[in-house]
């Protein structure tokens, strides 16, 4: 068979391309304005759900125990400054105190936080209009926060009685925290978690993705490894400011113990406003920004370079055996 030729009539077929530029400016014209960056699902590889859950999963796990190992000192500094009552020193020893436990904790609860958030936002993206892909990425990164929380509140409950020097290990710190407060123990604090983490983990992703989107419109290119750190740096470090009074309140009711010294999120407000003034509701703001900055540099850098490695690594489908079927 020779090759396929299509043959245009030049003069039948301008009125027809003149009426079809006059209904694209009309269309353009009508278009409604997009306030946030925007991608278009239909420019994607088709959905593979099962791959996307699997190489999220890899991705957020290697991505979480990087940045837990790193900067696992800073975190320990920024738990005991929000503990400290009052006027109380900071020890500055054993600041990888119960770093094995929470690592045991934090591969899977990053792991599952990605392999859910990866596959959601893709769906969502495909549901949602172009205009609303900062929706998708804000409900994804709620729902991811909230599937990892499972795992996320015990491992943070146990490192911080640890970080604080409640305990010596981590399976010490477990069986007694069972002993004495029971089960429910373990989730000291889920409450005000939640509060504090679904909206981070929202407004941190969203930031990223939009700030990422923008830029590679703006570029034309994809993203490099030190263009994707700068971008995480900046969403880490401003939602970890602006989540500080939230992580406050968290610290506070998941080192309590058995002492119930708060009743609930809004007494411990109440109670830290009235006995050490507002001011102590961004106890740790330093660290705490300088942390989740540095923090998802590390973490933004890490999972798109995992992720790249393991797109590089899918299987080839060859386009000559798809022509041959058609």
């Amino acid at each position: 068979m020779g090759p396929f030729t299509l043959a245009v009539d030049v003069k039948s077929s301008s009125p027809v391309s003149s009426d079809t530029s006059k209904q694209k400016m009309q269309n353009l014209q009508l278009a409604p304005k997009k306030f946030f960056a925007s991608v278009k699902a239909g420019d994607e590889k088709p959905f593979d759900f099962f791959r996307t859950l699997f190489e999220g999963v890899i991705a957020g796990g290697t991505a979480g125990v990087v940045v837990e190992t790193v900067l696992y000192p800073i975190d320990t500094i920024k738990t005991r400054l929000q503990a400290a009552q009052g006027g109380g020193k900071i020890v500055l020893k054993g600041l990888y105190s119960g770093l094995a436990g929470n690592l045991a904790g934090v591969l899977p609860a990053s792991a599952i936080f990605v392999g859910v958030y990866e596959p959601t936002k893709q769906k969502l993206l495909r549901t949602f209009p172009d205009n609303l892909s900062a929706v998708a990425h804000l409900t994804a990164g709620a729902i991811g926060g909230l599937a990892a929380s499972l795992i996320r509140v015990p491992t943070e409950v146990v490192k911080q009685r640890m970080q604080i020097r409640q305990f010596a290990s981590a399976p010490d710190a477990v069986r007694l925290i069972v002993s004495k407060e029971g089960f429910k123990g373990l989730y000291a604090g889920y409450g005000s978690f939640l509060l504090r983490d679904l909206p981070f983990d929202a407004i941190q992703f969203c930031i990223y993705e939009q700030l990422r989107i923008g830029y590679k419109l703006a570029a034309k290119r994809d993203l490099n490894d030190p263009e994707n750190a700068v971008i995480g740096a900046f969403a880490g470090a401003l939602t970890g400011a602006l989540t500080t009074p939230l992580d406050v309140i968290k610290t506070r009711l998941m080192v309590q113990g058995s002492a119930n010294r708060y009743n609930g999120i809004f007494d411990c407000v109440q109670t830290i406003v009235k006995e050490e003034g507002p001011r102590a509701l961004l106890k740790g703001i330093g660290p705490r920004v300088l942390w989740i900055g540095i923090g998802g540099s590390i973490f933004f850098s890490v999972l798109e370079r995992t992720k790249r490695f393991l797109a590089g690594r899918r299987p080839i489908s060859h386009p000559e055996s798809n022509s041959k079927q058609e």
